[in-house]
């Protein structure tokens, strides 16, 4: 992997990991579009210990409440029912699905989901989920003709069903296409959450599975040999200072903007992939991780 691709996909990287249009999806495509090696599965985790250090940092107020609280919650039963102490739980227990199924599925994440033709669905399919979520959430907020506008829950609500339900929906996450954010946001959506909850919650969730998914994939790298370290450094660098960027966006765009530029981008791109599959344009099938 040369310097100025690590640029490019570290970009892609930090620009597409907290939108719900899927990074890993980009990351493949970037690659496919522009002639080089996929960067693999190692480099999409081991980059998104960047991203995942901008939501350190941004939600770094919550984050530290949510460990304190958890931490004195073991020792003074009465911290228990401390919201945020019950948030370190519950972000313990969303993340259990991934953890599981990442180990299960590491195979067919490294191979067969990586098939552009998997991407191009997941892109539309999802995408679609997001759209009627996404009008759902609309619903409620603007009331009707006839309608009083519905009250959406937020974080206070949470519970160990819909934690897990966040958590299955993330590890859906695991094909590229998907998207962490669109899946989980949505799935929050669909339970009746407020967007801002949502989209809080599924950034909180996502950093114990990321940082657990790159210091594997470190484990792995180390003993094979066979990642570029300094590019992928680089572009773990600039994937967090892109990615910190698009947090700080992000969350003031979907208090009140809709997700449906987000899911007619994910069609739209969908559509084209399949098509340029369907033409012999461009190879469904990884060419060989760079290093």
């Amino acid at each position: 992997m040369s310097w100025f691709e690590s640029l490019v996909l570290g970009l892609v990287q930090g620009l597409t990991e907290f939108l719900p249009v899927s990074s890993s999806a980009h990351l493949r495509l970037t690659a496919a579009f522009s002639g080089w090696k996929d960067p693999g599965a190692a480099f999409t985790a081991i980059t998104q210990i960047g991203t995942e250090a901008a939501v350190l940092i941004y939600f770094r107020k919550d984050i530290g409440r949510i460990i304190s609280a958890w931490f004195r919650s073991l020792a003074d039963k009465g911290m228990r029912r401390d919201h945020d102490a019950q948030m370190g739980w519950l972000v313990i227990v969303g993340s259990i699905p991934i953890g599981v199924l990442g180990v299960t599925l590491k195979d067919q994440i490294e191979g067969p989901f990586r098939d552009l033709r998997v991407t191009a669905t997941m892109l539309i399919v999802i995408g679609v989920v997001i759209g009627i979520a996404d009008r759902l959430a609309a619903r409620d907020e603007t009331g009707g003709r006839h309608r009083a506008p519905k009250q959406r829950k937020t974080l206070e609500n949470l519970g160990v069903k819909d934690g897990l339900i966040f958590g299955l929906c993330q590890a859906c996450a695991l094909v590229p296409g998907v998207s962490r954010s669109g899946a989980t946001i949505s799935g929050g959506l669909f339970m009746g959450y407020k967007r801002e909850a949502a989209a809080r919650y599924s950034f909180l969730l996502a950093v114990p599975a990321v940082l657990a998914s790159g210091a594997f994939e470190v484990k792995d790298a180390v003993g094979s040999g066979h990642v570029a370290w300094g590019p992928t450094l680089f572009a773990t660098a600039i994937a967090f200072a892109s990615g910190y960027a698009v947090i700080a966006w992000f969350m003031k765009y979907i208090s009140s903007k809709s997700f449906m530029p987000f899911v007619w981008y994910r069609v739209a791109l969908g559509i084209v992939i399949i098509a340029l599959v369907t033409a012999g344009a461009l190879s469904p099938h990884a060419a060989e991780s760079a290093s």
